[in-house]
């Protein structure tokens, strides 16, 4: 099985959330900017990753 390349999947969905983050400030906050964006994105591509079927778990030895 190929290895999955997760830095080309994590930067088109911090992309993403960049442009999602920046209508949700300008709509939902009325430009206001938001102080609580790293929750806010982490929120964010939590959702998208598993709506992508991925998850991230932590390596075990072995």
């Amino acid at each position: 099985m190929k290895p999955i390349d997760t830095t080309e999947i994590i930067l088109d969905l911090l992309n993403q959330a960049a442009a999602a983050h920046d209508l949700h400030e300008k709509e939902d906050l009325g430009g206001r900017r938001d102080e609580e964006w790293p929750q806010w994105y982490a929120d964010h591509m939590t959702r998208q990753l598993a709506e992508l079927g991925y998850r991230i778990v932590r390596a075990t030895d072995g």
